[in-house]
């Protein structure tokens, strides 16, 4: 990709000051964890215990709170191959993530591709479920495509909820968490990997559980 003089001035410094902004206000959340039992009694493990090489999905609204807990993991992460996606590339890169560029929009088969190599490669892999633009909170196939091309045995899905944040008026409502917060992840039980509606269930379940969870204990 060429980029222009004002684009090329922005790559330079969005990234290292949105890094920077990430990690000062990440320092000030609290993270708590719920999970959800399977039929067993069983529970799902926090993802990030579980060594690579993992599939896991979550919403692209939280995109925030993840890169905060989830950093220097090498976690692999699909992000569109748009001028925006080469910031947030850069930026996700000083956290500590492994970028896979492509969208599941525009050549989806090269990002799923992308996405299959670097779980082969032992990487956790983390999919924006609804990303790159929506809508939102509708699972596409990309987690569901890598797991069937890896063999893949399970598919993970995840959801962040902020007692208190900031909404923006995006496809998504991209949630910025306050200071001092406390965020609770809820993991539900992982899911088949050759099934989007399971998929789908799964992740509809972690925000419900996550939400019911913080209200209950503030």
């Amino acid at each position: 990709m060429i980029f222009n003089r004002k684009q090329r001035f922005l790559l330079a410094i969005v990234p290292p000051l949105a890094a920077l902004l990430i990690r000062l206000l990440g320092s000030t959340w609290r993270y708590r964890d719920v999970f959800a039992p399977d039929i067993d009694g069983k529970t799902a493990p926090i993802g990030i215990t579980i060594p690579g090489p993992t599939l896991f999905a979550f919403w692209h609204s939280t995109m925030l709170a993840c890169a905060h807990r989830f950093r220097k993991k090498d976690i692999a992460i699909l992000i569109s191959r748009s001028f925006d996606g080469e910031l947030i590339a850069r930026t996700v890169e000083r956290l500590g993530f492994y970028p896979v560029r492509g969208s599941s929009n525009r050549g989806a088969f090269s990002a799923v591709r992308g996405m299959a190599e670097a779980y082969t490669a032992g990487h956790r892999c983390a999919f924006t479920a609804d990303g790159p633009r929506g809508p939102a909170l509708i699972a596409k196939p990309g987690p569901v495509q890598v797991a069937q091309i890896t063999g893949a045995p399970w598919i993970g899905a995840y959801h962040a909820y902020p007692r208190s944040a900031i909404y923006l008026k995006s496809w998504d409502r991209f949630m910025i968490p306050a200071p001092f917060t406390t965020i609770t992840f809820a993991w539900p039980t992982h899911t088949a990997p050759d099934s989007l509606p399971a998929l789908q269930e799964a992740l509809d379940y972690a925000v419900s559980l996550s939400r019911q969870s913080a209200e209950q204990t503030f």
